[in-house]
């Protein structure tokens, strides 16, 4: 490395200081590297402009969801089932999510193929869960968003726009979790 007119012989520990110290230099001044919200919460960004899928899927509650009449409003689509030991270790949390954001930006589904109602009545009672619980008996929507293991989780934002989705368990009610998508409400993220 020449530095002022003089030649200095760089070992492999140097080289990487160096190239660090050129790294931090070439920003900008004030500028802040800020951490992707999706990674910090180990959620896949979606590629940009995957649609979501529509779907119209019966509640257990009797009544019918549809996508499109959430237009506007962030909706996560966590896929379950009673037999998943990890959805059951999630599901509480996602209820505590639930109880921590304004339901008028951001509302929380469950879904699932399991066809027993009762016993998802008995289930979600005992964990003290007050979500939605939808209805994808013909797995066409799992199918759709690519669900191949339980739980996955899909992001979708305001607009229909797959943001990301999640494989396995989270701890989505942690205060990271409940950042972003408070940060998806307010169209940043």
């Amino acid at each position: 490395m020449i530095i002022g007119g003089r030649s200095y012989r760089i070992d492999k520990v140097g080289q990487i200081g160096a190239a660090l110290f050129a790294i931090l230099f070439s920003l900008p001044l004030g500028a802040v590297a800020v951490e992707d919200p999706l990674t910090t919460m180990k959620i896949g960004r979606a590629p940009s402009g995957t649609g979501a899928a529509l779907f119209n899927l019966q509640a257990l509650d009797g009544g019918t969801i549809q996508l499109k009449d959430l237009a506007g409003k962030i909706v996560v689509l966590n896929f379950w089932a009673t037999w998943c030991g990890p959805c059951k270790e999630e599901m509480p949390a996602f209820e505590r999510l639930r109880q921590k954001l304004d339901s008028t930006r951001v509302v929380l589904l469950t879904v699932t193929a399991d066809r027993q109602r009762e016993g998802i009545k008995h289930f979600m009672s005992n964990l003290d869960v007050r979500l939605p619980v939808l209805f994808d008996e013909d797995q066409e929507v799992s199918h759709a968003y690519m669900v191949r293991a339980l739980p996955t989780t899909v992001i979708i934002d305001g607009k229909g726009t797959v943001v990301g989705r999640a494989v396995g368990p989270r701890e989505c009610d942690a205060p990271e979790a409940v950042r972003l998508m408070q940060q998806l409400a307010e169209g940043r993220e």
